[in-house]
Order: C-alpha cells, then structure tokens, then sequence
C-alpha cells in the first residue's frame, strides 16, 4: 500500500522525534541554522597556557568558528600554522581584529597574514575613545575606513569596524558611529555590530538594523547585568554576563539582525566571574536552544 506525500511527512516527524527522546537526533536550532561563534578574547586566560588544548575545549563545546583578537599577533605562531591548529581541532578562523596602530602601519602584511590563515574579515577593534571631536574628524577616519576597505577587496577579503559604547557619543548634533556609517562606502567598509555595547551606551540594535539595513555583516554577541546605566563613557566595571543571564533581549536582536545584514555572529565575554570556559559554555548552550 503507498504512503502518500502528507504521511511520509507526518511518519518521518515521529521517527525524528523518538530518536530525539532517545538521543539519538539533537532537534535543537542555533539561531537561522548558524554556526555559533566563539571571539577568542573571551578565553584568553586559557590560551596563555595552553592554545592547542584550549582550541580542542573550544570545539568540543561545540563552536565551529572563531575570530582572532589581533593584539595578540596570532599568538605567536605563523599565520599558517595557526590555521592548522585551528582546523586540527575543528575550528575555523573567519575574522580578526587589529589596532589601529597595527593597520596603519603595515595594512599589507596584515592583510596577507589573515589571507594566510584562511581569514575573510579584517577589522579594526576600535578608534581611540574621544578622538573625533569634530565632524571633519569623522569625516577623515570614514575615509581610512574606505582606504582600507578597497586594500582588503582587493585580496579578497572584507574590512569592518568594531564599535564600544564611546563611538555613541555625539559630535556637533550627531551621533559619531551613525555618522562613519553614513559616511563609508558599503561596497569597502561595513561593520561588526557590538550588541552589548549598544545597548551600554543606551541605543538598541535592532534601530540600527532598521535605519542601516545591510551594515552589520557579524555581530558580537554578548549580555549586560542589570543594574548598569546607559553610557558612552569608557567604562571598564565588570558588567558582563553570559549570554541570557542578562537583560539584552536576544530573540528581538535575533529576528532583526537579518535586516541589518548579518552574516556571523561571535559570543564575546570581555570580563568572566567563573572560569572562562565555563562562561563560554553557558552563552553556547542559551543560543544553542535559540529559536527565531
């Protein structure tokens, strides 16, 4: 006798289902299907002692790609080799931050030594707090962003700016981060959108994604402690926490972040209150269950 198109349907939902109850199938769903990501910064401590073992703890909470924090030079090793430790534990690198320092004054190799370790995204962790004072000011570090920006294309890369709750401030009427958006070439510079921050400094994300579709190629994600008030002043207090332990509501950042262009997204935990790993765990595990 045939089974028609609705039963194999309906019969295949239970098969999948028992072998869920059985452990057999994880029906759970990263967020839009993606793979969740790790910024290493968050496990810095333990990649001081250990970075092979620390790659293969990362992995086996189950992240699948990282982005590198440029300050520390690819912790020492050549680009290629560091690649290799990565994908020997099952890991990708996609992104990397640098200073500004490092890509003003060797843009090439930094350029080369992320092409060598199979990174795309090249970005520039942050402008020093309060140096656009100016509009003319923002003007001149949106056009080092476009210079940048065509350098990276050109070896097939993309380039970004990651922002903190400094970059919020206003400068003669306007908002500095809204106006280095407004200000770059989307086709050279776009940028990785820092949920915490944002929302530090009092904005919320998902506005951004709505006046600025298309902008936000990663996003970092990261929670903020109750108790913490807007501001755009530099501001080292330890108020973060894992993701879902806090009040950034992620499910609305979620279903906006597709508008704003996202393409990857990396948990980040500047400061920890249990061990790192740990921290990273429990951020995975919350998107890990995430439904949007």
């Amino acid at each position: 006798m045939g089974v028609n198109r609705r039963e194999f349907i309906e019969r295949a939902s239970m098969g999948l289902g028992a072998l869920a109850l059985f452990g057999k199938v994880d029906l759970r769903a990263n967020p839009y299907g993606m793979p969740i990501g790790l910024q290493l910064y968050t496990v810095r401590d333990h990649l001081e002692k250990d970075l092979e073992g620390t790659f293969k703890r990362v992995a086996q909470i189950g992240y699948k790609v990282v982005e590198l924090g440029g300050t520390f030079d690819f912790y020492g090793k050549k680009p290629g080799e560091l690649k290799r430790m990565l994908n020997d534990a099952g890991l990708q690198a996609l992104s990397t931050h640098f200073t500004e320092q490092q890509l003003k004054t060797d843009l090439a190799k930094r350029i080369a030594d992320s092409k060598e370790c199979g990174i795309t995204y090249v970005g520039l962790a942050s402008l020093a707090a309060g140096d656009r004072q100016s509009l003319d000011a923002i003007r001149r570090d949106a056009d080092w962003f476009n210079q940048i920006g065509e350098a990276t294309s050109k070896a097939g890369c993309r380039f970004f700016y990651h922002g903190h709750n400094f970059d919020y401030a206003s400068v003669d009427g306007v908002v500095e981060y809204d106006e280095l958006i407004r200000r770059t070439d989307p086709k050279l510079a776009n940028f990785e959108l820092d949920c915490f921050w944002c929302v530090r400094a009092g904005k919320d994300p998902v506005d951004y994604f709505n006046r600025f579709p298309g902008r936000f190629l990663q996003l970092h994600i990261k929670d903020l402690k109750p108790g913490f008030p807007p501001t755009t002043q530099s501001d080292d207090r330890p108020a973060f926490t894992e993701v879902g332990h806090g009040v950034i509501d992620w499910p609305k950042i979620f279903k906006a972040a597709r508008k704003g262009g996202m393409q990857h997204f990396y948990v980040e935990q500047d400061q920890c209150d249990r061990d790192s790993l740990e921290s990273a765990k429990m951020s995975y595990e919350y998107l890990h269950k995430l439904v949007v």
